[in-house]
């Protein structure tokens, strides 16, 4: 997570991949891994102050557009609410393994 900069309200997560960050683990489903990197996401956001209610923006990058499908009721109730605009990439990710890679940017109100 990158905070925009003197509390301005705008936090950037880079993207997340189903990899879990203790363990190192990658499951092996698309469904897995979208999980997995919501989980990532959701922890930087709290550690910001926001959650995916905040969020404004969010890219999902896949190797194989036919996978966007299956997390499809994972991304509903994750971005329900907040409605961000969305784009998805077919793209190659880092490892051949991965099968999800998502990003988000996110806006706070600050304290009144």
């Amino acid at each position: 997570m990158v905070p925009g900069g003197d509390g301005d309200g705008w936090i950037f997560v880079s993207g997340c991949t189903g990899t879990d960050p203790v363990t190192m683990a990658l499951p092996a489903s698309v469904e897995g891994q979208c999980a997995a990197a919501l989980a990532t996401i959701a922890r930087a956001l709290n550690d910001g102050g926001a959650t995916f209610a905040d969020v404004v923006r969010v890219r999902y990058i896949l190797p194989d557009a036919a996978d966007f499908a299956a997390c499809w009721p994972q991304l509903r109730v994750a971005f329900g609410t907040a409605r961000p605009a969305a784009t998805m990439i077919v793209a190659g990710l880092i490892d051949p393994a991965m099968k999800i890679e998502i990003e988000v940017t996110a806006r706070v109100s600050p304290p009144r």
